[in-house]
C-alpha cells in the first residue's frame, strides 16, 4: 500500500488554487471581453477608443490630478507626525500611534458623512468645491495608511548614524537631510503607494460628497451597468497597467534607497 508523503511544497496547493480561480481566470475573463466585440471576435477598437475618446482621458487625468494632490497633502501632513513619534520619548507613544490607526476601524460610510457634515456647514453647498472636498476626503481616509510606513521606517533607523553625523560636524538640518530623509524614503514610497493607487479609483468619496465629476472606477462602474462589458473590461485593464508599472516604478526605487539611501 503506498503511503503519502506529505511535503512542504504540498501547503503551497491550496494557495495555488485560490490564485487560479480567483486572480487567474477573472484576468482571463476581463483580457478576453477588452480584446472582442459583442459577436466575440477579436478588436482592438476597445483599445482605440479609449485613447481617442476625451471623456475617457479627461477622467483619466482627472484621477490622476485628485491622487496626486491627496498623496501630496497626506504626505506633507504625515512625515512630520511620523517623525515627531518616532523620534519622541513620550511614555504614552504607543497611545498616540493608537489614536492615529482607531478611525481605520471605523465604519468607512461614517467616517465620510461626518466629514460630509462638517463640510456642508462650512460651505453651505459642497458643490461649490468638488475637487478640493474630494481632496480633503480621500486625505481623510488614507492618511493613517502614510502615517505608519514612514512612522516603522524612522522608528528602525539606527540611532549611531545621527550621531556619527554630528560627530562629523553635521548640525541637525543636515544630519536629517542626509541621514534621516534618504533613509526613510522606502516608508515614504511604500506610504505613496498605499495612497495614490486607491485614490485613482476611490469613487465612494465622490459620490458620498456630492461630486458629479467621474474618476476611473466610477468609469468603469458606467460602463458595466450600462452592460458595455467590453469597454468597461479595457478601461479596467488599462488602469491595472497603469498599477502594475507604478508598483514595479515604486518597488525598484524602494529597493534602491534600502541599499544605499544615505548616499544622498
Amino acid at each position: 500500500m503506498h503511503k503519502y508523503r506529505f511535503s512542504r511544497k504540498s501547503l503551497g496547493v491550496p494557495y495555488a488554487l485560490f490564485l487560479l480561480i480567483f486572480v487567474a481566470a477573472p484576468l482571463f475573463v476581463l483580457i478576453y471581453y477588452a480584446f472582442t466585440n459583442g459577436r466575440g471576435q477579436f478588436t482592438l477598437q476597445n483599445l482605440t477608443g479609449f485613447f481617442s475618446d476625451p471623456n475617457t482621458l479627461g477622467t483619466l487625468f482627472y484621477s490622476f490630478g485628485i491622487a496626486f494632490a491627496t498623496t501630496v497633502v497626506c504626505l506633507l501632513l504625515a512625515y512630520p507626525t511620523a517623525y515627531v513619534l518616532a523620534a519622541s520619548r513620550l511614555r504614552a507613544k504607543s497611545v498616540l500611534i493608537m489614536i492615529f490607526i482607531m478611525p481605520m476601524w471605523i465604519n468607512f460610510s461614517l467616517r465620510i458623512t461626518a466629514l460630509k457634515e462638517i463640510l456642508t456647514w462650512l460651505e453651505g453647498s459642497l458643490a461649490y468645491h468638488p475637487f478640493l472636498n474630494t481632496v480633503l476626503g480621500m486625505s481623510y481616509d488614507f492618511l493613517p495608511f502614510m502615517i505608519l510606513p514612514i512612522y516603522t521606517t524612522i522608528s528602525k533607523l539606527d540611532g549611531a548614524l545621527l550621531e556619527a553625523a554630528k560627530d562629523l560636524g553635521a548640525g541637525d538640518a543636515q544630519a536629517f537631510l542626509r541621514v534621516t530623509l534618504p533613509l526613510s524614503l522606502p516608508g515614504v514610497i511604500s506610504g505613496v503607494s498605499m495612497v495614490f493607487l486607491p485614490a485613482m479609483t476611490n469613487y465612494v468619496v465622490l459620490d458620498m460628497l456630492y461630486n458629479s465629476t467621474y474618476i476611473m472606477g466610477s468609469l468603469i462602474g458606467s460602463y458595466f451597468s450600462a452592460y458595455n462589458w467590453h469597454g468597461g473590461s479595457m478601461i479596467a485593464l488599462i488602469l491595472l497597467g497603469i498599477i502594475c508599472l507604478f508598483t514595479l516604478l515604486t518597488g525598484g526605487m524602494e529597493e534602491e534607497n534600502t541599499r544605499g539611501g544615505a548616499l544622498l
